[in-house]
């Protein structure tokens, strides 16, 4: 791996890390204010929306200026976003406080990371050969994940009362920050986060990559959009890992919600405490993340699905389980077969997408699935928690689907290769 590369890994790192202690931060905040519990999970919806919305024009973006620039561009978002959430006073609508303006300014936040993520994912396959992929993927995984437990974790932190009351005491003379509570002294600490992966991206290198002069017209991007899509969805690899992908990304997003929620009911934690538990779940991403790398060529990625099966299966036990030693075992397997089985999974589509088409159009399709998914599935979630389903009818229901949605993806990867083989595929850069 080049220099560059590493530098790629820091600049996700520092702005991931501050997206989820922000997560944590923006959830204080929405409770400072009294909201429903119901909004919880709507502050991912509206992250996520951005993904949705933009994917036909943030794969043209990626590929029209190098992509250390446009991390740089979509970073700046991210931080006016993070900036916003201090206004939830100044731009509340007249009857509903400040909830609506925390939800826009993370659905910022959000825009800002629509934008970035095919930037940051297109430019391994400028820079890394098709055999390094499931190498380069492990350690972004295993990287991002690590940002996700420390920024859980970085979140719960902030907001918890000793550190918050130490943020709080300090005395700046001359400056008047409006600071005053523990989720704003949080948000504040988390900006500097942002503006350290920023100072990252200016020395993302240039890898000379030119896919031409990029289409501005939005039917047209759109109709190109669509091109790539049923591209994407008609290759008999591709498919099987767009959908594994899709999946993965949507459970885990419901998922981090759904540990928070079972926290509060079953082991009776407070936010800051069940935060912890998102990280220990992140930890077992991590260790199958690296073990994936490890253990698992490009070629040999499809023998992984089976472990999704098993992952929704496991999920199910925490109806179960009260004690926290077992707690602990229990996330820590959970996270890590998903991380065993989805980076092989991501190196495969990545690669696929490169041959089939460019990286930052083929990454704009993934993260248009993958989004559309943690959209249904976050906004099902919301539905249940607004008519009071007990939290172990959610955890049986959502580990039955994964299970349930996993098996039939390896039977229609078992059906594709049956009718043509088409694993010699895999590796090869042109057709």
């Amino acid at each position: 791996m080049n220099r560059g590369f590493y530098t790629i890994m820091a600049a996700q790192f520092f702005s991931s890390l501050a997206d989820n202690a922000l997560l944590i931060a923006s959830i204080a905040l929405l409770i400072q204010l009294d909201g429903p519990a119901w909004l919880t999970p709507l502050l991912k919806f509206f992250f996520t929306v951005s993904y949705v919305l933009l994917a036909p024009f943030v794969g043209a973006f990626a590929d029209s200026l190098p992509k250390g620039r446009v991390m740089f561009l979509t970073n700046s978002i991210k931080i006016a976003g993070c900036v916003t959430m201090f206004f939830y006073d100044w731009l509340a609508i007249p009857g509903i406080a400040g909830y609506w303006t925390v939800l826009l300014a993370y659905g910022l936040v959000g825009l800002g990371a629509a934008a970035y993520s095919p930037a940051k994912y297109g430019i391994l396959t400028e820079l890394l050969p098709a055999r390094q992929l499931v190498v380069a993927n492990g350690w972004i995984e295993g990287l991002t994940v690590i940002s996700i437990i420390l920024g859980t974790v970085l979140g719960g932190a902030l907001i918890s009362p000793a550190v918050s009351s130490t943020l709080l005491s300090f005395d700046m003379p001359m400056v008047q920050t409006g600071v005053d509570s523990p989720a704003e002294a949080a948000i504040l600490v988390i900006a500097v986060f942002y503006l350290l992966a920023a100072l990252f991206n200016l020395y993302i290198p240039d890898t000379g990559a030119n896919y031409g002069d990029q289409h501005r017209q939005p039917l047209v991007l759109v109709r190109e959009f669509g091109h790539c899509f049923m591209t994407l969805w008609r290759d008999r690899l591709s498919q099987i890992t767009l959908a594994v992908t899709t999946l993965f990304w949507g459970a885990g997003a419901t998922l981090q919600f759904i540990v928070l929620k079972w926290g509060e009911v079953k082991l009776g934690l407070p936010l800051d405490k069940g935060a912890l538990l998102q990280g220990v779940t992140a930890i077992g991403i991590a260790m199958g993340s690296v073990l994936a790398a490890r253990l698992i060529p490009l070629k040999s990625s499809f023998r992984v699905l089976p472990l999704g099966i098993a992952m929704g299966l496991v999920v199910i036990c925490m109806c179960v389980v009260t004690w926290m030693p077992l707690v602990y075992l229990l996330l820590i397997a959970i996270g890590g077969l998903a991380g065993f089985f989805v980076v092989p999974m991501n190196a495969m589509l990545q690669h696929r997408g490169h041959v089939l088409m460019s990286a930052g159009h083929s990454i704009a399709v993934q993260n248009f699935n993958e989004n559309l998914c943690i959209l249904i599935m976050l906004g099902l979630y919301a539905f249940l928690i607004s008519v009071d389903v007990h939290i172990n009818w959610i955890v049986l229901a959502f580990g039955l689907f994964v299970a349930g949605a996993m098996l039939l993806v390896k039977k229609r990867h078992e059906t594709n290769q049956a009718e043509r083989d088409s694993l010699h595929l895999i590796g090869i850069e042109k057709h």
